[in-house]
């Protein structure tokens, strides 16, 4: 018994020597079984590599085709200094957006037309119907990227003239901690990112531009034609003219800043005055008629009842 249970002891040590020998002695094979473990992720990987490829050609396929029809029909009118501004304002700042924005147009007000057609035969319509289906739904087709293209420049001015106040008050904390004004626009881009991300990247791009070797002034400048908003047009003005001149920059941030929350609070102000007016029509139109009903038709029941009855034989 004795013998046996020496054997058994003597072949697991063996066994045990000859495993740590095998993983001493052999380390790329324990890394090549580790990279043949992770080759399921990889693959994931490759073929979420593939579908962004092939998602990235389909878009840059239909670029190449819309910017075709741009510079067909609207060339001219997609290198308009009007249409580039709205564009620009609006946060699209490729080089060709102009040329995609009027071939957009012109492929949507296409589409429309044929809809159009499809649904005047569909219903029978006659001829001046026809044409007024072509009509309504090819300007339709034709004003939807404008539309959407405004509807987004709007909503990204709101939310830089929402969140400027915020970010020159952090900028008056940075000036008065010893930042110069280029590191102060820099330090107040990346702290803005977590707030507001178009007021984030006008910075970052001002930043870069001084970077680049752009007059300080200058880049101000850019930034009040990218936003279109007086706001920040008064804050450039007031930037370079400081630098101009040589005033304290703390200051002029902190008296701006204070004019910009006031003028904030009168806006917000001025909307809820307006908002009982803006409330008129759909009480007029929804309110009123349900109340008129609920209170007055039991009665005008009564009184027809009461009028039939003493109407009657």
């Amino acid at each position: 018994m004795i013998w046996i249970v020496v054997g058994l002891i003597a072949v697991a040590v063996t066994l045990m020597v000859l495993g740590v020998a095998g993983l001493v002695a052999n380390p790329e094979a324990r890394l090549v079984r580790r990279r043949l473990q992770g080759v399921p992720a990889l693959e994931g990987g490759v073929a979420e590599a593939r579908e962004r490829r092939r998602r990235r050609e389909r878009r840059e396929s239909l670029e190449s085709f819309l910017e075709a029809f741009g510079e067909r029909v609207g060339k001219e009118r997609g290198r308009d200094r009007a249409v580039r501004d709205m564009l620009v304002q609006a946060g699209y700042r490729r080089p060709n957006a102009g040329l995609l924005y009027m071939g957009l147009r012109v492929v949507l007000a296409g589409a429309g037309i044929l809809v159009g057609i499809v649904l005047a035969t569909f219903l029978g319509a006659s001829a001046p119907q026809r044409l007024l289906f072509l009509g309504v739904c090819g300007i339709f087709g034709w004003m939807l990227p404008f539309v959407v293209v405004l509807r987004r420049l709007r909503k990204r001015q709101r939310e830089i003239q929402r969140t400027l106040p915020d970010a020159l008050d952090l900028m008056v904390v940075c000036v008065e901690a010893g930042l110069g004004l280029n590191q102060a626009l820099v330090r107040v881009g990346e702290e803005m990112e977590r707030v507001s991300g178009a007021l984030s990247e006008e910075f970052t791009l001002v930043s870069l531009e001084i970077r680049a070797g752009t007059p300080r002034g200058d880049a101000l400048r850019n930034l009040a034609d990218r936003t279109g908003l007086p706001d920040v047009r008064g804050f450039t003005a007031m930037l370079i003219q400081t630098d101009r001149f040589g005033t304290s920059i703390a200051d002029a941030l902190r008296i701006h800043a204070d004019e910009l929350r006031t003028k904030r609070r009168q806006r917000a102000e001025e909307a809820a005055a307006k908002l009982t007016v803006k409330m008129l029509i759909p009480i007029v139109l929804f309110i009123f008629p349900s109340l008129f009903i609920v209170i007055l038709g039991p009665a005008v029941f009564h009184l027809t009842g009461f009028l039939q009855l003493m109407g009657g034989p």
